[in-house]
């Protein structure tokens, strides 16, 4: 491992914006996000396979009313957004490093109010589909630990991740798809996410890529 990379991991060893395995809040985080990491009431955003957490800190930026968590297993991908957060004094903003499949281990039913999945692995190849983040498997445990009336934001260049996506959920009675696109930048929507773009989509937009967008609940049962 490079000299760089332990460095990184030292800092996010000692970053109180990051939660990972060896810290205490690690085994008592789930169900107390805004009891022991933010220390206040405010509604709980988390962001999916954050990578460098370009969006996850561009958001708590942007809203300091709610709390927000970015997700992911790469250390050396976390220690970007968390050393901005913490530089910035952003202390809305945290990140996980733990794997997706273990998010119920560390969130608790209905504690999350929002959701985003930016730019996930599409996971084309054949036999792979249980893997991608919108697979049925994943779509239950969201719903499990979404809030009542919680949101799901969905975005992504693959143009077969999308419509494997839209085509799943117009499938399932108890999804309610709000909003949809193949173009986002063209839809009525693009200045709610003022600007903030992830390394990943600004390279998709600039390869002349559209920008996909879903966002969709989950009904009452």
């Amino acid at each position: 491992m490079g000299r760089k990379k332990l460095e990184r991991f030292r800092q996010n060893e000692a970053n109180p914006h990051v939660v990972q395995a060896g810290k205490a809040l690690f085994d008592s985080i789930r169900g107390n996000w805004n009891k022991l990491q933010f220390q206040n009431n405010k509604p709980l955003v988390v962001e999916l396979a954050c990578g460098r957490g370009e969006f996850t800190v561009g958001l708590a930026r942007q809203y300091p009313d709610r709390n927000f968590v970015g997700v992911d297993i790469k250390g050396s991908r976390i220690w970007k957004g968390s050393s901005q957060a913490y530089s910035e004094g952003l202390d809305n903003a945290a990140f996980l490093r733990t794997q997706i499949e273990q998010l119920d281990k560390f969130f608790a039913e209905g504690e999350i109010d929002e959701l985003w999945i930016t730019f996930p692995d599409p996971r084309p190849r054949e036999g792979e589909e249980k893997k991608r983040l919108t697979a049925p498997r994943f779509l239950e445990t969201y719903r499990q630990l979404l809030s009542k009336g919680g949101r799901i934001h969905f975005k992504t260049d693959n143009t077969g991740l999308f419509h494997y996506t839209t085509e799943l959920l117009a499938s399932m009675e108890q999804i309610r798809i709000e909003r949809k696109t193949e173009d986002f930048y063209r839809s009525p929507w693009k200045d709610e996410h003022h600007g903030i773009m992830t390394r990943y989509e600004k390279m998709f937009m600039e390869k002349g890529e559209t920008i996909k967008y879903l966002e969709f609940g989950f009904t009452a049962d």
